[in-house]
């Protein structure tokens, strides 16, 4: 049993929501600046070196899957350099990595700073958080990860629309330099005082009790690969998350014919409105579900909202289907340490999250890509949207199968 059970994890005073504001402040900066903020840095590199859109999408799409391969050796980095040292390491690599951004002359230094960024994913992403916050929490576990990852999406919300209005006023270097400063000013001092294990937990076990057994990293992606409750809980996600992606990257394109560029961009912010509200809500309740039930319920609540948004042209429906597809975008990045810490355990769970995290990443990378062939293919996006809901209702099936559980009525 985790130290945290020992403690009272309601109470304000309880070290671990310590943790969790420094892994809000961690998730704020590194989806600001690694996923939403890539939009703005195609765009201003294009205007600032004339850069084709071609290159920085190319390194967009390297720095991704970097980022799916890197993510894997979590569980060793944490074994080897420690929790602290790691996220340090990951937060220098995404401050060179954004200055570089805001300096570069030259398309290697591009190349150099995407690489850099996939470092900092590595050091400051999902997997280190919710690794860290599994140690922290037993009872409030879901609560605790559901209000650290909405630091991922108020970076969206808030650091990308100030980047852009910094950039109007002072330039797209100063922009980047003082986001870069105001980043090392908030988050260094959280993690150097905040961030560690708690008390009776040794930096090797990465979550397990001192003293507790548990396979070496590498046993333990192995053994992980050949289970098939891994399996039926990695590939439903990636599925849901490929599907998601598509729609999110066209979902502009899609709208604007129909409702005009205003109501489309005020759709995309109702819709990342509405994750924030959906990972407070599930997060007040989801240490009472079953993850994989909820899970489920999510993925097909995407996909009703997806299935009503291609039969209306009306713009208070489109706005109501964004909404509502927006209220569970966040909580598939929630779902997988949960299922994890109940199905797996927690002697992998660092291995558990790197390697599902990674095959989650290759296989949604191919979401955007998809839609648009699809798209392209027929002329619109019926067809392509019609796609995004069979696969979120394949991955809603996918996501109940329990492996595990009919393994051990048989056997008894």
């Amino acid at each position: 049993m985790i130290a945290a059970t020992l403690v009272d994890e309601s109470s304000l005073n309880y070290r671990g929501w310590r943790v969790v504001l420094a892994c809000f402040l961690m998730a704020f900066f590194m989806f600001g600046f690694g996923l939403y903020g890539q939009g703005v840095y195609l765009a201003e590199l294009q205007r600032a070196h004339g850069w084709p859109g071609t290159l920085v999408s190319a390194a967009s799409t390297f720095s991704f899957l970097l980022t799916s391969v890197l993510v894997i050796f979590t569980d060793d980095l944490l074994a080897r350099i420690g929790l602290r040292s790691l996220i340090l390491c990951g937060l220098v690599a995404l401050g060179a990595s954004t200055v570089l951004l805001a300096l570069m002359q030259t398309t290697w230094q591009l190349y150099l700073a995407y690489a850099l960024m996939s470092v900092g994913w590595t050091g400051m992403g999902t997997v280190v958080i919710a690794t860290v916050l599994n140690s922290w929490f037993e009872r409030r576990r879901g609560l605790a990860l559901s209000l650290a990852f909405n630091g991922a999406t108020c970076g969206g919300i808030i650091l990308v629309p100030l980047l852009l209005s910094l950039t109007g006023s002072i330039g797209f270097r100063s922009a980047m330099l003082a986001a870069t400063l105001a980043m090392m000013v908030l988050v260094l001092p959280v993690v150097v005082i905040f961030m560690d294990w708690p008390a009776g937990m040794s930096l090797a076990s990465k979550g397990r009790a001192s003293g507790g057994s548990g396979a070496a990293p590498g046993q333990s992606r192995k053994a992980l690969l050949a289970n098939a409750a891994f399996w039926t809980m990695v590939l439903p996600i990636a599925i849901a998350v490929l599907a998601q992606m598509g729609f999110i990257v066209h979902q502009v394109s899609f709208l604007e014919p129909l409702i005009g560029r205003s109501a489309a961009g005020l759709a995309v912010t109702v819709m990342a409105a509405m994750a924030v509200v959906g990972r407070l809500s599930l997060g007040l309740f989801v240490d009472r579900l079953d993850p994989r039930l909820a899970c489920a319920a999510s993925m097909t609540s995407q996909s009703a909202a997806l299935f009503v948004l291609l039969q209306s042209t009306n713009p208070t429906v489109l706005l109501l289907c964004c909404a509502v597809y927006g209220f569970s975008i966040g909580n598939m990045i929630t779902f997988p340490p949960l299922i994890i810490q109940r199905e797996i355990g927690a002697s992998a769970f660092a291995a558990a999250m790197g390697l599902g995290t990674s095959i989650s990443g290759i296989v949604s990378a191919f979401g955007p890509g998809i839609v648009g062939l699809v798209r392209s293919f027929t002329g619109n996006y019926t067809t392509a949207f019609a796609m995004c809901v069979v696969l979120d209702l394949v991955a809603a099936c996918m996501v109940l199968w329990r492996p595990g559980r009919r393994a051990k009525v048989v056997a008894s």
